[in-house]
């Protein structure tokens, strides 16, 4: 695998094209519920920053080892959207970053302490895990269910006294995982077969994934919504009232038309749901 060279554009091009490559909607999109989440916590704003350093360099380094190690297949099938077809950064920068972002993720996961680190290590093991192989297999959804089950446990876990997360924000966690999974490969699916990728959306096709998808997204939704003890508040009933829209398009993402919309929908709602159930007064932990 060889560099192709950069184009001229200077280091703001060089800059975006890094920032482009982390996948940065998810990336910001999963950094931004941990900071939520470790807000809801009441830890102490010094804490909050490590969070959200912690998972924002996990997500960067997850981005840029999938372009690292996918630019040879991206190249393949002509992906416009990628820096590294684009030729604004090469396959060897990428990796640098990506190991160096990985080991970032585990200094300032661990400062958070042991348990909590290693729970929040577990998003950035599976991510790699993806990217090197499982996305290959009928296992390929695994990654995403064990890392954003992972995700809100190790953040509850970075609130002093190292709270257990409750079954709830896990569970649901795991299925919003697993629908990102499914809505994320959509638009693919087609490039994706024709270099060698059979993961578990492209078994079970574009529209069984799609149902899918919408019945875990829908379920994860109720589960935030009628899992906290008491009563449903107006919050979480109006989460379900912003699901319906997103579950209607994740489960249309069978037809062409509508691919590319379901996994934004997916990342959006997840994003409200956690700002809904926090402002619900949910105890997270």
């Amino acid at each position: 695998m060889t560099d192709v060279p950069r184009p001229a554009g200077g280091a703001v091009a060089g800059l975006r094209a890094m920032a482009l490559a982390t996948h940065l909607g998810p990336t910001v999109a999963v950094t931004t519920v941990a900071t939520l989440l470790a807000v809801g916590t009441g830890m102490s704003v010094g804490r909050v920053v490590l969070v959200c350093t912690a998972v924002l360099a996990g997500q960067a380094s997850i981005g840029w080892s999938n372009d690292w190690l996918d630019a040879d297949r991206d190249r393949a099938v002509a992906r416009a959207d990628k820096p590294v077809v684009q030729g604004t950064v090469g396959p060897a920068v990428l990796r640098s970053a990506a190991l160096g972002a990985a080991a970032v993720a585990v200094v300032l996961s661990l400062l958070l302490g042991v348990v909590p680190g290693l729970l929040l290590l577990v998003l950035v093991a599976s991510g790699w895990a993806y990217n090197a192989g499982l996305k290959r297999t009928s296992a390929s959804v695994v990654p995403y269910v064990t890392g954003f089950g992972a995700l809100p446990a190790g953040v509850v876990a970075a609130a002093p006294g190292t709270p257990v997360a409750p079954w709830w924000l896990v569970t649901a966690g795991g299925a919003l995982g697993a629908a990102a999974h499914l809505a994320n490969v959509a638009p693919d699916l087609e490039d994706d077969l024709a270099t060698g990728i059979r993961g578990l959306p492209h078994r079970l096709g574009a529209r069984t994934s799609a149902l899918t998808a919408a019945l875990l997204l829908g379920a994860a939704s109720l589960v935030l919504v009628l899992g906290p003890e008491g009563p449903p508040t107006v919050a979480g009933w109006a989460g379900l009232v912003v699901a319906v829209p997103a579950v209607v398009v994740a489960a249309l993402a069978g037809s062409a038309r509508w691919r590319r919309l379901a996994f934004p929908a997916v990342m959006l709602l997840t994003v409200v749901d956690v700002v809904l159930l926090l402002l619900g007064g949910a105890a997270v932990g």
